[in-house]
């Protein structure tokens, strides 16, 4: 009997996403808004974004984490497979750019409350993607 009740908890036992963890599409939109805060006044990276009008970028990137985190696949249902480093490739990507993507980005994940192992998940991700980005010395 010990066996069986053992064997039904295992089976009832699902892991849970980040996406889930940290609250779905709610704090990924949160996160987003609070980085293209500062995307807006930077020198350096506004002039990437050619539309005056930051909304398909914001989009863009709140669907490609939601669907990287374990959330809806939107994104590729839309865009295809991210391959980030071709869509980042017309871009000048240097350890500047590199350096100040990192800083909005810890900027905006420093204003929101969450479990600190999910956010060291997180943003031990977000860093390695930046790093993936550099295609200027």
């Amino acid at each position: 009997m010990r066996k069986a009740k053992n064997l039904i908890r295992q089976t009832r036992y699902v892991e849970q996403s980040l996406f889930d963890a940290v609250g779905g599409e709610e704090f990924f939109v949160k996160l987003v808004d609070g980085f293209y805060v500062g995307i807006e006044s930077d020198e350096v990276l506004r002039p990437m974004y050619v539309d005056q009008d930051l909304t398909e970028a914001r989009r863009h990137l709140t669907l490609f984490l939601q669907q990287y985190w374990g959330g809806p696949s939107t994104y590729q249902a839309e865009r295809g497979h991210p391959r980030l480093r071709m869509r980042h490739m017309p871009f000048v990507i240097d350890g500047d750019a590199r350096d100040r993507w990192i800083y909005h980005m810890h900027a905006s994940l420093s204003q929101i409350e969450m479990d600190e192992a999910l956010r060291d998940q997180l943003w031990t991700y977000l860093v390695s993607a930046a790093h993936s980005l550099v295609n200027t010395p």
